[in-house]
């Protein structure tokens, strides 16, 4: 059986932190946060790496990871692109937003063959999620169900003290496999409670030890297929209620899945802080967290010399 393949999407630009963020320095000798998760799937057991990017980012991509990563992994890359659509599907005029996190791994479907992880580039999971989720893979297989995984961390352990952040909040039975998932697209701290709004009106408290999502999955080879089938449908309706906006996301894909009796998915509980750049007013507490970790001997100081 071939080995997980670790999938990173790092197409995005980050329009609310003004920048290409994915590809800031934030460790002691200038690594990115993609430097930290490649080095603790590598420790996990992955060998193999795709990076999903937009076309015109390869040579930079190549420059400050891709080629120091090749040393140690395989590495590939998939390109998103908007006009990457199914047959007899037309680009929208005036669409410049990309197609959501679901059209992002799509964009991989003639790469991967096997099983794999999904994880977002400008986040950092900390070390024990890749072991967890590498672990499951490697010993899971689908059988009368795609038998998929998600990494689930405490609310409280990651949101920002800058804003809000969008976060997917699980349901969870007490055998550990998840029920539900809801997109919840704004919540902040707000007068020492974390509460989210849908209509910038109205705040609702959730509790900070609710399980989330941040995109890190575990897939069974099945679901790349289901992801392929699915998109069109997703489509008809997306040109037809909101053709330059509506995402087509991970984790909605998943829940269809779970409604329609085709999947579960086992939550991998890590109690592991998220840390990640979501305004840029959050990049001197990322630096400082992980640059600590390098002089306390969490990681090497230099990372990738060994």
């Amino acid at each position: 059986m071939e080995k997980p393949v670790l999938v990173v999407m790092a197409a995005g630009m980050g329009s609310r932190y003004k920048g290409l963020k994915q590809l800031d320095p934030v460790g002691l000798n200038k690594e990115i946060i993609m430097d930290f998760s490649i080095y603790d799937a590598l420790q996990a057991g992955f060998r193999k790496v795709v990076f999903i990017i937009k076309k015109e980012l390869e040579t930079n991509f190549r420059e400050i990871i891709g080629d120091k990563v090749s040393r140690f992994m395989e590495v590939d890359y998939a390109f998103q692109s908007l006009d990457d659509l199914p047959q007899g599907y037309l680009l929208p005029e005036g669409r410049v937003k990309p197609w959501g996190t679901g059209h992002a791994v799509l964009s991989c479907r003639n790469i991967i063959k096997g099983s794999f992880a999904v994880i977002n580039a400008d986040d950092y999971y900390g070390k024990k999620a890749f072991k967890l989720i590498y672990d499951y893979l490697v010993h899971t297989q689908d059988d009368d169900k795609y038998r998929c995984a998600m990494v689930g961390y405490t609310l409280e352990n990651t949101v920002t003290e800058h804003g809000h952040v969008a976060r997917g909040v699980c349901v969870v039975s007490e055998d550990g496999y998840l029920q539900d998932i809801n997109e919840r697209t704004r919540i902040e701290k707000r007068k020492g409670k974390l509460q989210y709004t849908e209509d910038g009106e109205h705040w609702i408290t959730i509790p900070g030890e609710s399980i989330v999502s941040m995109n890190l999955w575990g897939f069974t080879p099945g679901f790349m297929r289901e992801l392929e089938q699915k998109f069109p449908p997703f489509l008809d309706r997306a040109l037809r209620e909101s053709p330059l906006s509506k995402e087509y996301f991970l984790p909605s894909v998943v829940d269809s899945l779970l409604k329609e009796g085709k999947a579960t998915v086992r939550v991998l509980y890590t109690p592991d802080k998220w840390y990640g750049i979501t305004y840029r007013e959050d990049k001197p507490l990322v630096v400082a967290a992980l640059q600590q970790m390098q002089l306390s001997g969490i990681y090497p100081q230099k990372l990738w010399e060994f």
